[in-house]
């Protein structure tokens, strides 16, 4: 029996999105063809691989096994081309790499772009998503390498130190209800109204369990897709905001004013995590020694 590559990825696609819809999405196919294509690997296994129901598919257990199987293979492949790399010019690697918000936006770019240009038969396939989920994932192995913020390794990874992040309150200059503070607490600021960001953005929903910890709820009035336009709204005047200090420091001349934030979780560690350094495909191990050198202990 022959499988093709681009099936077993998009049923890994789906599988992780828990969504067939989101898996074409991420596979670049429509949702007509991502349809046909797992019922085609369907009739030729002889057996379901999804079970679907109101909020998605989960895998079968068939569907499970294939999984494992299909990330191992797909594992091994990324290993053949970093190896022969140096020999074939046109053969192309990836290194699927997770970050969370700040990571993504504030820290990342720099350096991940001086690699892909010292990199050109590279290609690294980068998504956002809440640090939790990022450990998940790797545990899973549904990446490469993850970007998250931790105190120390989550168990059964290894990790480096990449950035140090401050999270900050940012409010309109001139405030008078903040105009002698220089800190806050967070449980202090739920009653006022936030200027946030988008649902699925890793930062708010990391703001939003913490808030909830905190026994209450975020009151926002609007939100939107960037660290720029929360500034640019906090200065105002339509509500406070908390992003990264390094973007209140690039955006404090449209009339922000940053409050440090008296939180322990305020002040985060990025690290940059993998289920094993030493096991990572050339690529990868690349990127990895790239981005963060500097081995812990």
């Amino acid at each position: 029996m022959r499988f093709d590559l681009s099936d077993l990825r998009l049923f890994l696609h789906i599988v992780e999105a828990q969504s067939i819809t989101a898996g074409a999405e991420r596979a670049c196919l429509a949702l007509a063809s991502a349809s046909a294509r797992i019922k085609t690997l369907e009739d030729a296994l002889g057996t379901p691989l999804l079970e679907r129901h109101r909020r998605g598919v989960r895998p079968t257990p068939a569907g499970r096994a294939l999984e494992h199987h299909a990330r191992g293979m797909l594992y091994r492949l990324e290993l053949l081309v970093g190896d022969l790399g140096r020999y074939a010019q046109g053969l192309r690697g990836r290194v699927r790499l997770l970050a969370n918000t700040a990571a993504l936006t504030e820290y990342l770019p720099d350096p991940l772009g001086a690699f892909l240009l010292e990199q050109p038969h590279l290609d690294v396939v980068l998504e956002e998503r809440p640090s939790h989920a990022i450990a998940e994932a790797l545990l899973r192995q549904q990446a490469d390498l993850g970007i998250l913020a931790a105190e120390r390794a989550p168990e059964g990874l290894e990790s480096r130190p990449f950035r140090e992040d401050r999270l900050v309150c940012i409010v309109t200059r001139g405030d008078p209800r903040f105009a002698d503070r220089r800190r806050v607490r967070f449980s202090e600021l739920l009653e006022q109204a936030f200027v946030g960001l988008t649902g699925d953005n890793a930062l708010q929903q990391h703001l939003t369990r913490k808030a909830a910890q905190a026994g209450g709820r975020l009151n926002l009035r609007v939100r939107l897709a960037g660290f720029e336009p929360v500034c640019r709204l906090v200065g105002q005047g339509v509500g406070i905001g908390i992003v990264p200090e390094t973007a209140a420091r690039r955006w404090r001349s449209i009339g922000v004013r940053r409050l440090r934030l008296d939180e322990p979780w305020a002040l985060r560690q990025l690290r940059l995590c993998a289920p094993s350094f030493d096991a990572l495909s050339p690529h990868a191990r690349a990127l990895a020694d790239h981005l963060a050198p500097t081995r812990e202990g």
